[in-house]
């Protein structure tokens, strides 16, 4: 494809060389630079791409687009532009043939839930024998795609390519998760979507957007800068309710109350998952759910909210409702021969550990044991507020590592311990290792009581400093319980 094809939509402040130069590859990462790539230089949290075009040059970049003028004798095609990042999702659209045009895409967007509600649309298009695809925080994957999630919505380069692997794999429907980040940094500029989802809105990623006004606008982007037929929101909740009353798309709206447009008559919480009535405009339709909890009827919700204006049959919303039991890292059950109620769950916000608490108090009878900490270089406020939540809702708190990053894990977890401090409380213990914590927590578990491991959920990782080592919770536990029983005979 020649440039001039690539760059069509483009605000240009200068351009220097040949607009019929032939491109096969465009790229923003000079390490994937081929012959005859288009290179765009961003400016990243720790990089700036200008500081690779030489890089990327010399390993066979024919043109270079960026916000500076080109260097004094640049031989090679230069294209100035008011804003790269801008400029990469409008040529990355243009130089994959827009492939949002030719598969629905629902973006759904949230503090907690995107990616639970993708999964459970995801079983839903399966039973009505639909062909979808998904990009969110677990993983990539689809017709013809399948990827380990680098993070939560991809560069728009990436994204619009992956969007052309689903089209070109026969794909119908595309889920995808879209975070605040990308919504900021224009990564999914030049995506139509058919419908967006706004799940809810609690403290998170306050580091980057310094306070809940500019998290919520960063959010607000996705109802107001994009092309959508149609948006679900929860109005249940008040940043909900605020959005719905700004903006101009058509809205559906869910609730567990009957204020929504798709609310559940009744519904009832078990250790063995959800039942629910769920009454709708056109008539009413009863579910059956695995999932467990408070927070996975709201998210049951705006997925069937979702296949509704999709034009789904409630047979087979039914049946992927039915169908899906486990989600990674979300509310995950670990089985065990001593009959505790293990799971793993991905909390990592004060918020997100309130609800899982919650959720654990609705479905044992027993103690609610939690083993969590918080990620380094993150949103330090939190820190405080999910100890507080812990001291008031958990029986007993083992405070542990997380991805500590460049930070002193002790410190991390002496800000958390602040939380129980403010309350005097002493129903916690302090253990830096993550999976010694695992194991004092099981060592410590009866019959019914619950143990929780927060924080991580999917994750195979943990980042301890500049290491990246192999840990993942499930695996950790499954693990630990293998010795236990082999020790006790």
């Amino acid at each position: 494809m020649q440039v001039k094809e690539i760059i069509q939509g483009l605000e240009i402040i200068s351009l220097q060389g040949a607009l019929s130069t032939e491109i096969k590859h465009l790229t923003y990462d000079s390490r994937q630079v081929l012959p005859h790539s288009l290179f765009v230089a961003i400016r990243g949290f720790k990089h700036d791409g200008h500081q690779f075009i030489e890089s990327a040059i010399g390993q066979g970049a024919v043109a270079i687009i960026s916000e500076a003028p080109p260097p004094p004798d640049f031989k090679f095609l230069w294209i100035q532009v008011r804003d790269a990042r801008e400029a990469l999702a409008q040529c990355a659209a243009n130089f994959y043939k827009h492939p949002s045009q030719h598969i629905k895409v629902i973006g759904i967007t949230g503090t907690k839930g995107k990616t639970t509600v993708t999964y459970l649309l995801e079983s839903i298009l399966k039973a009505s024998h639909l062909s979808p695809g998904v990009i969110g925080t677990v993983s990539y994957r689809g017709p013809g795609l399948s990827s380990p999630a680098a993070r939560t919505t991809p560069e728009s380069s990436d994204l619009q390519r992956y969007l052309k692997i689903l089209v070109d794999h026969g794909a119908t429907h595309c889920l995808m998760e879209v975070s605040s980040h990308a919504l900021e940094l224009k990564r999914a500029k030049g995506i139509n979507f058919a419908l967006t989802i706004f799940t809810n809105l609690s403290g998170e990623h306050l580091d980057y957007h310094q306070n809940m006004e500019n998290y919520y606008q960063a959010k607000k982007k996705l109802f107001t800068f994009y092309k959508s037929k149609m948006a679900i929101i929860n109005y249940d909740d008040p940043w909900g309710k605020r959005l719905i009353e700004e903006i101009l798309t058509p809205t559906i709206t869910y609730s567990l109350h009957s204020r929504g447009t798709i609310y559940p008559e009744k519904y009832s919480f078990s250790s063995s998952g959800i039942e629910a009535t769920i009454k709708y405009p056109a008539g009413k339709c009863q579910i059956s759910s695995p999932l467990l909890g408070r927070p996975n009827l709201y998210n049951i919700l705006a997925a069937t909210a979702a296949s509704l204006t999709l034009g789904i049959s409630p047979l087979f919303i039914k049946e992927g409702l039915r169908s899906l039991t486990t989600i990674p890292g979300r509310f995950e059950k670990i089985d065990n021969p001593w009959g505790i109620h293990i799971f793993v769950d991905y909390a990592h916000t004060d918020d997100a550990l309130k609800n899982l608490l919650e959720t654990a108090r609705e479905i044992t009878s027993g103690r609610v044991i939690v083993v969590f900490g918080a990620g380094g270089d993150r949103d330090k406020t939190k820190r405080p507020r999910m100890g507080e939540v812990a001291a008031k809702l958990a029986d007993w708190s083992i405070i542990t590592s997380d991805n500590p990053r460049s930070e002193d894990p002790l410190s991390i977890i002496s800000e958390i311990e602040k939380g129980f401090k403010q309350l005097s409380q002493n129903n916690y213990e302090i253990e830096p290792d993550r999976r010694t914590a695992i194991r004092k927590a099981l060592l410590m578990c009866k019959r019914e009581d619950c143990l929780l491991v927060a924080g991580k959920g999917h994750e195979d990782y943990q980042i301890i400093g500049d290491k990246i080592i192999s840990f993942h919770d499930p695996t950790v536990i499954q693990e630990i319980i293998k010795e236990m029983v082999e020790k006790r005979g």
